[in-house]
């Protein structure tokens, strides 16, 4: 029994502060463990992009593209939701707003890229890759901050499909 009641005390010690109520430090501390995080996630996505792209030439940009970008998603929401935000609220909201996240930015960067890539000589889609990664960073970290992990926004939205 003591050690039931313990798991729960440890589950509340990972519950992420509110964005608010974190010091400048912690803050800080937050974007250097998303950065090293969306960093090991761009090496994925850039490897698995390279190989079905560029050095192999089996798939054209943006199926490439697409592929990578599933895969450092799976990496990056994994390791960000446990070590950067301390988020043990609920796990599959937070997936499911981390795919509406990416039902918009996907279509933009794949169909937005692969228009820049058809300018570019064949050999380049990894700057274009490149280009779409760091908006990714940015706006990804915004979301994941402000929305995804946020425990006030993740608990109004499980209050609107709570039967009443």
């Amino acid at each position: 029994m003591e050690e039931i009641s313990n798991e729960v005390d440890n589950e509340k010690q990972v519950a992420p502060a509110e964005p608010e109520n974190l010091t400048k430090k912690q803050q800080f501390i937050q974007i250097l463990k998303f950065t090293a995080f969306s960093i090991s996630a761009g090496v994925i996505q850039l490897v698995s992009d390279g190989i079905l792209c560029d050095w192999t030439g089996w798939l054209p940009w943006w199926p490439a593209y697409l592929i990578s970008v599933i895969l450092s998603v799976i990496w990056n929401f994994t390791f960000n939701r446990k070590f950067t935000f301390k988020a043990a609220n609920n796990i599959p909201l937070a997936m499911g707003l981390v795919l509406v996240y990416y039902c918009a930015f996907i279509p933009v960067s794949v169909f937005g890229g692969d228009a820049i890539a058809a300018q570019l000589p064949k050999n380049l889609g990894l700057l274009v890759t490149f280009m779409m990664m760091v908006i990714n960073f940015v706006t990804e970290f915004i979301w994941d901050k402000f929305i995804v992990f946020n425990r006030k926004v993740t608990d109004k939205i499980e209050n609107l499909f709570k039967k009443k």
